[in-house]
């Protein structure tokens, strides 16, 4: 076999949601910063593209790159790559990043509790891994500072009508719909229409709501689609259905972990939601992560709340991407068909 390049991974997914790790077979990016370095990243698009397009990705993955952390007290740092974005946080990546450094012995494992301090591009994220038997069972992120951003707000989509929807950011920026208001029960013979539908959704509420992080000036967009259901008591605590949209169109297979703690920001600013309670999220395969307030917080003068999110994560094989030099589509390739039609 011959190969210019030739890179190492650790595939995994938490809670059905595929988040590969880059370990090995790529230099860090320039930057000052991991915020930096994810900014190169997403303007270079080389990386993204040789992983994430087809032969070797799909619409269907996430890829994590491995960085040495900037932050002195950190373990780690990693840099995310979805299908559109290279976003601040993510909470299915967080877990299988965490579970790929236990799991493989990236980071020494000790049981029953690991702790870890790890710097995403958004900042630092705590993480307590519950381990037995050489496995990290489950996964608690403490995530960026999460807060509602536009409540109640209109939004004209077209061919829908004005629909109400609610903005916020949990790590990821997120517009945010009544499931059962749009006619879907959360079931995963929708996730065709969620996924293509929440595109249109999320361009609409960037082109006519917008977005602004109160201490990034880059984020200006929304990344994702929530639809939520309704919210259910339980003995064991809140829990509703999700499903997230992500672009360019297709359906989170974990519950979303940002997801959560976006809705969380929200119950927590209409006083729903105390750091008495718990909340579970259910995806379309059935996945759950539960979330807590951790604390009330503010974030440039904006009220936030600290969200931890839990769920669970696998290591699912290891794999070497190579490059023929005589391939003639070196940074793979998209169609429609499955990445979404503009």
């Amino acid at each position: 076999m011959r190969s210019i390049k030739t890179i190492h991974v650790i595939s995994a997914h938490a809670e059905g949601e595929v988040g590969d790790v880059i370990v090995g077979g790529v230099r860090p990016p320039p930057g000052e910063t991991i915020w930096e370095q994810s900014r190169w990243i997403a303007r270079d698009n080389t990386l993204r593209n040789f992983v994430l397009n087809e032969p070797r990705g799909g619409v269907f993955r996430h890829v994590n790159l491995l960085v040495p952390p900037k932050h002195p007290d950190a373990d780690a740092a990693w840099i995310i790559m979805e299908p559109e974005d290279t976003p601040p946080m993510s909470g299915s990546n967080s877990i299988c990043v965490s579970t790929v450094l236990l799991d493989g012995g990236i980071i020494p494992m000790v049981e029953p509790v690991t702790e870890m301090l790890l710097e995403a591009p958004g900042g630092l994220v705590k993480v307590r891994a519950e381990c037995r038997n050489g496995k990290a069972e489950r996964i608690f992120v403490q995530n960026l500072p999460s807060f509602a951003y536009k409540l109640d707000q209109p939004l004209e989509v077209e061919g829908i009508g004005t629909l109400t929807v609610d903005t916020s950011f949990g790590g990821d920026s997120f517009v945010m719909v009544d499931a059962r208001a749009m006619g879907f029960n959360l079931t995963a013979d929708e996730a065709h229409d969620i996924a293509r539908l929440g595109a249109k959704i999320t361009k609409a509420a960037t082109d006519q709501i917008g977005f602004r992080h109160p201490t990034n000036p880059d984020w200006t967009h929304y990344s994702f689609c929530l639809f939520g259901g309704p919210i259910e008591k339980t003995p064991e605590g809140l829990r509703a259905g999700a499903a997230v949209s992500i672009q360019p169109g297709k359906v989170d297979r974990s519950p979303t972990g940002t997801a959560l703690s976006a809705r969380m920001a929200v119950l927590h600013a209409r006083g729903q939601m105390t750091t008495a309670d718990s909340l579970t999220t259910v995806s379309l395969i059935g996945s759950t992560f539960t979330g807590r307030i951790v604390e009330a917080t503010e974030i440039g003068g904006v009220p936030a709340i600290i969200p931890e999110i839990s769920g669970r994560g696998w290591i699912t094989g290891i794999h070497q991407h190579m490059l023929d030099p005589s391939d003639p589509w070196p940074e793979g390739y998209r169609l429609t068909d499955t990445w979404g039609a503009r």
